[in-house]
């Protein structure tokens, strides 16, 4: 028996607003939009409808409008006041690694990535909240969003604030995730490179606002496709249409400078195949316009002929499956070829060519498998064709299967995208080498993607961004913790399987957090302690390394540059550490004190080690600002570094 509560809408008089509301959209359904506050009704189109001939076109446009666009766009302008605090504790390979797992708020750390990769990534893949009513939207503020992303994840106050789902009850259901995606959009399209592309999963609820989205800021022109993702076997659903299908939307920064899809492994499946290619399963009859051939083996061919069949010894001969065969003729040694002459002129050449993929006379590959029925011949794509994906993709994995594999990893995640899929659209979209995004991670599929493709030695870089969301598992506190480990143990597994690969299985770890830099921010009733407490620009609990990565975020460079570390004596006895990053294109020191004696031995040792470094480029030199006794000091070193060619040198 359900206990009245004040809550329940029984103990209340009827919504009648709630009621005229639902009354006008039974009529006229155009009539309801979203607007500030919720649920309204479009006063123009209400006065079109009843012809009131006040109304004007002159506001008409074509395009996607919502209330806080404007708004939207100004967040995705608006600097970030936070920094990368480097995490190597919770990192594999630190040292060694290209790969980045960044922990915390999508929007924030795009836009703090904004000068170090702009222009650099190759493919962006995100799996963004479906806005089912359940998922979480993003609560992005003008002011202190450092503040408010700490606060929400628990780091800082009482343990956090609690997550909001996007309900349609909330009258603004398509405004709130609109702006939600706007601005990071915004932001990753800044990263692509220009023969760059993204592709984004979602269902049908968002597909259209998504479409329309992606035309504002990619350009309608450079919609590539939108792909049918089939998920064989996840219809465990109760509605009369059992979905079984999810889209991902495919743009391009510049649809012109994107090049074909590579060639990749041809067992993935037919269906979904990237590269342009004839794939024939079904031999040409004989008939009087072609009759049989035959191809005479030659002697110690690698092959049985026992019951009139050819079985391939040793897998020397490709097979399309383990059950394909060739049918033998009826003398030992020949095969019956079911085409005409051409077919037995590649076969033939096949075979001198040791098996390997053979050429014909206008550049088409071909290669030969064992069929039941005859020797099936596959038509690889001609050299100087484009390439093609086609927009159905099936047999690339299920959810199902994919949690049972992450299971046996010892992973729990409800929904994960498998593992095929991101393998074949990173192949689709980039060569080894190449940075691939994903800034709504997940549990890092995309990320084992790219580890897995370096068990062939061709893996690509990846940059992961997941917010720190709390999850109800016992053993990881947020998403991001879940998302780490999955890493590890995917890594840690191909590794054993492969103990000689020379792959990069590792990734760097860095967390969002507030700037190391002090704010000006002064006490009026204690003036002189504020001024005192000013003189130190830094963050008195934050580490060298700490700064250093806040440097590399500011002045554009890579988070995986290489950082070189000297240690020098001073005159006073002091130990100082002294980092070239990049190869010398940076040299900083942080010592939190720089005696006067020891001003002259360290700009010298700062030149010496640029002399030994030789950079291309022009180097910058920087200091704590505190260091110094006084500007006499500062004026000192940089008149030695300037006398030696370190023309740039700079304080914090």
């Amino acid at each position: 028996m359900q206990k009245l509560t004040a809550a329940d809408p029984e103990t209340h008089s009827p919504d009648l607003v709630a009621e005229n509301l639902a009354a006008l959209q039974a009529l006229f359904p155009e009539l309801i939009t979203e607007g500030a506050d919720g649920v309204v009704v479009n006063i123009d189109v209400l006065k079109a409808l009843v012809g009131d001939k006040t109304v004007s076109d002159a506001d008409e446009k074509y395009g996607l409008n919502w209330h806080g666009k404007r708004r939207a766009r100004q967040l995705a302008l608006t600097p970030s006041t936070g920094t990368l605090r480097p995490s190597p504790e919770d990192s594999v390979d630190w040292d060694t690694t290209q790969n980045l797992m960044i922990e915390g708020d999508n929007l924030e750390v795009l836009k703090l990535l904004q000068k170090s990769y702009a222009g650099k990534v190759k493919l962006i893949y995100i799996d963004p909240p479906y806005n089912t009513g359940k998922d979480f939207v993003y609560p992005d503020k003008f002011q202190d969003n450092i503040k408010n992303y700490l606060e929400l994840t628990g780091q800082t106050g009482d343990g956090g604030k609690k997550l909001s789902s996007n309900t349609e009850a909330s009258g603004r259901f398509h405004t709130d995730w609109l702006n939600m995606m706007y601005p990071r959009l915004r932001l990753a399209r800044n990263l692509l490179r220009e023969d760059g592309l993204i592709f984004i999963s979602i269902n049908d609820k968002e597909l259209n606002n998504l479409i329309a989205l992606c035309d504002d800021i990619f350009g309608e022109t450079n919609h590539l496709a939108t792909f049918v993702a089939v998920n064989e076997g996840n219809i465990d659903n109760q509605s009369r249409f059992k979905v079984n299908h999810e889209y991902i939307v495919a743009f391009g920064k510049d649809e012109s400078k994107i090049l074909a899809p590579p060639v990749v492994d041809p067992n993935i499946p037919e269906s979904s195949k990237i590269f342009k290619e004839d794939i024939e399963n079904t031999v040409v009859q004989n008939g009087p316009g072609n009759p049989v051939s035959s191809v005479r083996l030659s002697i110690g061919f690698p092959a049985s002929f026992e019951d009139g069949v050819i079985e391939p010894k040793d897998d020397f001969w490709p097979k399309l499956s383990d059950s394909v065969r060739v049918v033998a003729g009826q003398t030992a040694n020949i095969v019956t070829v079911t085409s005409g002459w051409k077919c037995k002129t590649l076969l033939e050449s096949f075979i001198e060519n040791n098996f390997q993929p053979v050429l014909d006379g206008k550049g088409q590959q071909t290669v030969f498998y064992l069929s039941n029925t005859g020797a099936v011949f596959y038509k690889k794509r001609r050299m100087e064709e484009p390439s093609h994906m086609l927009t159905v993709l099936r047999g690339l994995g299920t959810v199902q299967a994919e949690s049972a594999r992450l299971a046996k990893l010892g992973i729990e995640f409800s929904y994960p995208k498998p593992t095929g899929l991101l393998d074949y659209l990173i192949r689709a979209g980039t060569s080894a080498g190449d940075l691939v995004l994903d800034f709504f991670a997940g549990s890092g599929t995309t990320g084992e993607a790219a580890i897995n493709l370096g068990k062939d030695q061709s893996s690509r870089r990846f940059i992961l961004i997941q917010l720190p969301e709390p999850i109800d598992l016992d053993h990881y506190s947020n998403i991001a913790e879940l998302t780490k480990e999955r890493l590890r143990r995917a890594g840690k597994k191909i590794r054993e399987e492969n103990p000689l690969l020379a792959g990069d299985l590792g990734f760097r770890v860095f967390k969002l957090d507030s700037t190391n830099i002090l704010e000006w921010d002064p006490d009026r009733d204690k003036i002189a302690e504020t001024l005192e407490a000013s003189i130190e620009h830094l963050k008195t609990d934050r580490t060298e390394q700490d700064i250093l990565f806040e440097l590399l975020l500011k002045l554009g460079l890579d988070l995986c540059v290489p950082i070189e570390t000297q240690k020098m004596e001073g005159n006073a006895k002091q130990i100082h550490d002294l980092h070239s990053i990049g190869g010398g294109s940076l040299l900083v020191c942080l010592s939190k004190s720089i005696p006067q004696v020891d001003v002259e031995p360290m700009a010298l040792a700062l030149v010496a080690w640029h002399q030994e470094l030789k950079p291309a480029g022009d180097t910058t030199v920087i200091f704590r600002d505190s260091a110094f006794a006084d500007d006499v000091a500062k004026t000192n070193i940089t008149a030695i570094l300037q006398q030696h060619g370190l023309e740039t040198v700079r304080s914090l």
